[in-house]
């Protein structure tokens, strides 16, 4: 009878330092003449006995998985067309760098060029032509009252203008006697200074509706219908945009008593309200350029300039709030979006520069690229990275412009090369 012992080590087991095996003994015993026999059979031979009972996993394990990339030394890679395809690669190129400090806020209407619209005259507001967020021209009526000043001022021209009708025939009456011998000299002085002292009159009665918002036209119909219009048109003093309305109709208002029955503010400029920590302020210069950026529109930056620091810091917070104006032609920006007010410090530095995506951090704190000069072949590279703006991390050694780079599927390669080298 025989009997065949074999103790088999998966060779496919990496984990393990050393390739264990042991030489099959192979004891055969045969009863003849009473006698006993070992017979020891060559290593080798029994190797290939046994070989088509290894698994077949043992040898599937020692090929290199065909998706995998390919490493060929010196922390290198080579990419298949497929893998290619997940790999996006950029030339290297220089960009302007400089050092920055931020802080957050809010946008506010330009202060200083916003009008608070109240009627000349007290009255009852009887019409209504604009509303909140209405962009309005100079000249154009917000609204309207019913002004007893205006029904005043407008009998009293009506008035001047019937004593400059009657004054103008007493004038040429007295003319016509005194050519006929019928009156004498003084009679025509007298109705010469009735008719100017009428006339002066008639002016003044004349300007002080036209102070009320009436045209010659209304003024001259007035005349003609001897009946006042007291509807008193208020209108915008500024181009601008409504900010505020607190007018409604039968409102009675007056000049100066808050708040306004409208708000115009100049839209074109706006501002940006910052607090800025208190260690920031031997920074900060009037005059200085900033950039502002708004969660409505993350891909915009608007330019400003800083045009007011305040003069004290808030105990509390121990912060200063910093006034900036900002450009907004297109009226894009709205009062109260919370906004980051960014200030520029020293000169702008131009160096070699990587999207984000292109760096990859290590395990020990490197930053790594990933080099190509034939956009198959990746060499991994550490380099020294410096600012983080607009998505792109400043070089400042290891990487020189022109060279090209993996940007998308750069941690791709990295944890690509960290699977081939285990």
């Amino acid at each position: 009878m025989i009997f065949c012992i074999r103790i088999l080590v998966d060779p496919a087991q990496r984990k393990l330092s050393r390739c264990l095996r042991l030489a099959a003994v192979t004891v055969v015993t045969v009863a003849a003449l009473g006698g006993a026999y070992l017979v020891f059979f060559p290593r080798g031979s029994l190797d290939q006995m046994f070989s088509m009972a290894r698994p077949a996993e043992a040898s599937s394990a020692r090929a290199a998985t065909p998706d995998a990339p390919r490493p060929t030394g010196d922390n290198s890679l080579t990419l298949n067309d497929a893998q290619l395809k997940s790999v996006k690669v950029e030339e290297v190129k220089e960009r302007l760098f400089g050092i920055t400090h931020d802080a957050v806020g809010n946008i506010d209407f330009n202060q200083d060029n916003s009008l608070q619209v109240f009627t000349p005259y007290p009255g009852r507001i009887t019409r209504l032509f604009a509303k909140a967020g209405d962009d309005v021209k100079k000249g154009q009526v917000l609204f309207d009252i019913d002004s007893p000043d205006l029904a005043s001022a407008g009998g009293t021209l009506i008035q001047a203008a019937a004593q400059v009708e009657l004054t103008t025939k007493a004038l040429k009456r007295a003319q016509e006697l005194f050519a006929a011998k019928g009156a004498a000299q003084k009679d025509v002085e007298q109705a010469t200074s009735d008719y100017k002292t009428a006339e002066g009159n008639f002016d003044a009665a004349r300007n002080a509706v036209r102070i009320f918002g009436k045209t010659d036209a209304e003024i001259n119909q007035m005349i003609a219908m001897h009946r006042v219009d007291s509807q008193m048109p208020v209108p915008s003093p500024i181009d601008g945009r409504v900010t505020a309305r607190n007018a409604a109709i039968g409102l009675y208002v007056q000049p100066g008593n808050t708040p306004a029955p409208f708000t115009i503010s100049d839209i074109s400029t706006m501002w940006m309200l910052a607090n800025v920590p208190e260690l920031d302020i031997p920074q900060l210069q009037l005059g200085q350029e900033v950039d502002v950026n708004v969660a409505a529109f993350p891909d915009r930056v608007f330019k400003g300039k800083i045009t007011n620091i305040g003069a004290s810091v808030d105990p509390n917070t121990h912060r200063i709030q910093v006034r900036s104006e900002v450009a907004d032609p297109q009226h894009e920006l709205r009062a109260q979006m919370f906004a980051t007010f960014v200030i520029r410090i020293g000169e702008l530095v131009n160096s070699a520069a990587v999207p984000e995506s292109g760096v990859v951090r290590e395990g020990d704190g490197t930053m790594t690229v990933w080099v190509t000069t034939d956009g198959r072949r990746f060499t991994q590279r550490t380099v020294r990275v410096g600012l983080q703006q607009h998505g792109y991390d400043q070089i400042l050694e290891g990487l020189k412009p022109s060279e090209r780079v993996a940007t998308d599927g750069a941690l791709f390669l990295d944890n690509a090369l960290a699977t081939a080298s285990q």
